[in-house]
């Protein structure tokens, strides 16, 4: 909850813990118990928080919904995951039987 600023007319200025659905409502002094009004006397407090954390929680935040689109190259594409697509090719011998060269060299095919 936010700390609100409340200025007593006898007693000065004082902050207060309010919702903040309550901060047009004025606030009751601490030492007289009179109604006092809210008052903007210093500037609302900047977080100190660094830049990458400020933005990491951003990223978390939009992705926590709506997951990141998938690319339409498919899996395997040099130019988005970074590393090069291996050739598949089936080799053929002319007696029927195939070899997959770039894959397993030990598997028997069926």
């Amino acid at each position: 909850m936010p700390v609100y600023e409340y200025q007593c007319d006898d007693h000065g200025v004082f902050e207060a813990i309010q919702p903040m659905a309550a901060f047009r409502d004025p606030c009751a002094c601490p030492a007289c118990g009179t109604e006092s009004r809210r008052v903007m006397l210093t500037a609302p407090v900047r977080s100190s928080t660094d830049r990458s954390t400020i933005k990491a929680h951003g990223i978390n935040e939009r992705s926590a919904d709506s997951p990141k689109k998938a690319s339409t190259h498919g899996p395997g594409c040099s130019c988005c995951s970074g590393s090069k697509k291996k050739s598949r090719k089936t080799l053929h011998r002319p007696d029927g039987s195939k070899s997959f060269p770039s894959a397993r060299p030990w598997m028997i095919s069926h």
